[in-house]
């Protein structure tokens, strides 16, 4: 997989590996219901970072933007085409949209502060982000047990939270269950499922594995496979599997409408 390089850290490449994301990063319906319920009685909406276009409210009109063509090459049918172009630099006037979404995207831009902005400069109410708090991941058994190196290179990509709320001018954050068979299939996803971690069409739709040093990943999933095949991880998370939701790092971070 090609990769490149952002705030000196390697970053997968969207256009090597974005056919597996409409497979395994499907949205799901309950998430989708918050990020919608956020975006309030807005008409317009510009989707940054917008990929294959899940969560794209489709009773809106969207304006999607995606700097990868192999990402917008996956976008249905009955979407919108994505323009190309940059969070960085948003091709819309001032307050050209009633609001802005961006889903799980802020952490692949190569300005992330001057992508917020964006966000806000082009939103006249309100913006909307779906991000992690990743003080929050970094109790999560899977990095905890398996892969502490995924969480160092996490916590390089992830703005806090409080910091992503402060550019947009003071927002809301509020916390976003997993549901425990979330169709999208982001690490936490699997938080009950832990078999999923080592199927590899899984990992495909996940944008950590391939910012791991040589050896890393083969190294924590035999260790996950050997805990399985022994019972110890049910004897340590097993109650996880009966859970049905989990108070995860999955966070919305709500900027209000400018007009208040």
């Amino acid at each position: 997989m090609q990769q490149r390089t952002v705030h000196g850290r390697v970053e997968a490449d969207y256009d090597r590996h974005a056919t597996a994301y409409p497979a395994q990063r499907r949205a799901d319906p309950r998430i989708a219901a918050c990020i919608h319920a956020a975006l309030g009685y807005a008409r317009t909406v510009v989707n940054v970072g917008a990929g294959a276009g899940s969560y794209e409210p489709e009773d809106r009109y969207v304006i999607a933007i995606e700097p990868s063509a192999g990402m917008r090459a996956q976008r249905p049918a009955h979407l919108a085409p994505a323009i190309d172009a940059r969070a960085e630099a948003l091709p819309l006037d001032d307050d050209a949209v009633d609001a802005a979404m961006a889903i799980f995207t802020v952490h692949h831009w190569d300005d992330r502060v001057a992508g917020l902005r964006e966000l806000r400069r082009v939103a006249r109410g309100p913006v909307v982000v779906l991000t992690l708090d990743i003080d929050v991941r970094a109790r999560f058994w899977f990095f905890t047990d398996y892969l502490p190196e995924g969480l160092a290179e996490e916590c390089g990509r992830f703005l806090p939270v409080d910091e992503i709320a402060g550019v947009l001018g003071g927002a809301l954050v509020e916390p976003v269950p997993t549901p425990a068979d979330c169709s999208d299939g982001f690490i936490e996803a699997y938080y009950a499922r832990p078999e999923a971690y080592l199927d590899p069409a899984i990992r495909a739709g996940q944008s950590l594995w391939p910012l791991l040093r040589a050896g890393v990943e083969r190294r924590a999933l035999a260790q996950l496979e050997a805990d399985l095949a022994s019972g110890a991880w049910d004897e340590r998370h097993g109650h996880l599997r009966e859970q049905p939701a989990h108070d995860g790092a999955l966070r919305l971070v709500i900027a209000q409408d400018k007009r208040r």
